[in-house]
């Protein structure tokens, strides 16, 4: 292992440490990585039995996914493993961006961790550009065998194996929920990060449904966050009457940002995240992101007993939640139908 490696997957740096520790989002992330470090290399110092290491690929900021961590974690304690004890999870030192998860992936594998997690298409495709022997789990992506990550998601086939939200299925379901809302909506915004792998798959599936229910789509592509502003502005020029915002791990990442402006410009929005409702957007369809990353653990468990990843078929969710923000609503003036209320799995007033 280099001196470089262990930086980068195992310690904060010295002028992070003081910031993560007052960041209440960090302080948990940093007591995993100190007394992972600490306990895990007195556990192999004193047993001859090697302690399984799960090392992380984050599709983005960890800060912003610390509660989806947490689930993780919450998985594997439920299924009996001790962090420390007997497993060790391996965090980046810092905050990442999307673009650097090819170099991080290839470093990550240096250290030859038992298993890697990465969530999201763009994160497994660069755990699989970087190793076709390590088992990979991805706690969610959006169509793995579109994307060639699996062969199908009964026999993936590969090294690869986890969950999907099948997000390129919802498009549909999400317009029709919008058009319900906002009844005359003929002119649809759709919020997208094109560079992403995530997002032709739910762009293919956005323009069927927009097409069978007599919907003008207007293209708002943001590559980044200097890119959010302007696509609003445009959305506001061309009148759009609704906005839908397709999955991906960088508008997930700057989801508070998003809400904001669509609030901003009174704009009725549906997301493909709950987190975004609970950020203050006003609604989402979606499957539960904290509930499939607890899943991937079972993935982790049967893979350290023997289990081979191309034989551990891909789980899709079998309930989706629609979630509505009332609060949302009001700010935006707008009416939500009773009957679009009778169908919300959670309601925020």
């Amino acid at each position: 292992m280099t001196k470089t490696s262990r930086t980068a997957f195992l310690w904060f740096r010295s002028d992070n440490r003081k910031s993560a520790i007052q960041n209440p989002k960090w302080a948990g992330l940093f007591a995993i990585i100190v007394a992972l470090t600490v306990c895990g290399a007195r556990a192999e110092a004193q047993q001859p039995t090697k302690i399984p290491r799960i090392g992380i690929l984050p599709p983005g900021p960890i800060s912003e996914r610390v509660h989806l961590w947490e689930s993780f974690r919450q998985g594997l304690r439920e299924l009996g493993y001790v962090e420390g004890k007997n497993i060790i999870l391996v965090f980046p030192s810092e905050e990442i961006k999307t673009e650097q998860l090819p170099r991080l992936a290839a470093e990550l594998v240096s250290l030859k961790p038992d298993v890697i997690v990465a969530p999201t298409t763009p994160a497994a495709q660069a755990a699989m550009n970087a190793t076709r022997t390590i088992p990979i789990v991805m706690p969610t992506t959006i169509d793995p065998v579109g994307t060639g990550l699996v062969s199908s998601l009964a026999r993936p086939g590969g090294n690869a194996t986890g969950l999907t939200s099948i997000a390129s299925d919802l498009s549909g379901k999400r317009i029709e929920l919008l058009k319900e809302v906002v009844p005359g909506a003929s002119h649809i915004a759709v919020l997208s990060n094109p560079s992403s792998a995530s997002v032709p798959p739910q762009m293919r599936e956005t323009k069927v449904a927009a097409q069978a229910l007599g919907v003008r789509l207007q293209l708002l592509e943001v590559r980044g966050i200097d890119d959010f502003e302007k696509v609003f502005r445009a959305a506001t020029k061309e009148r759009a009457s609704a906005l839908i915002m397709l999955d991906d791990a960088f508008v997930f990442t700057h989801r508070t940002e998003i809400v904001k402006l669509a609030t901003k410009g009174r704009l009725p929005a549906i997301y493909g995240f709950t987190e975004s409702v609970e950020a203050g957007g006003l609604m989402s369809y979606a499957a539960n992101l904290s509930y499939m990353y607890r899943r991937a653990a079972v993935y982790i468990d049967k893979i350290l007993k023997g289990a081979k990843p191309a034989e551990l078929p891909v789980e899709q969710p079998t309930k989706f939640e629609f979630v509505i923000n009332l609060k949302a609503a009001k700010q935006i003036g707008l009416t939500i139908p009773p009957t679009v209320l009778a169908r919300a799995d959670k309601i925020i007033r």
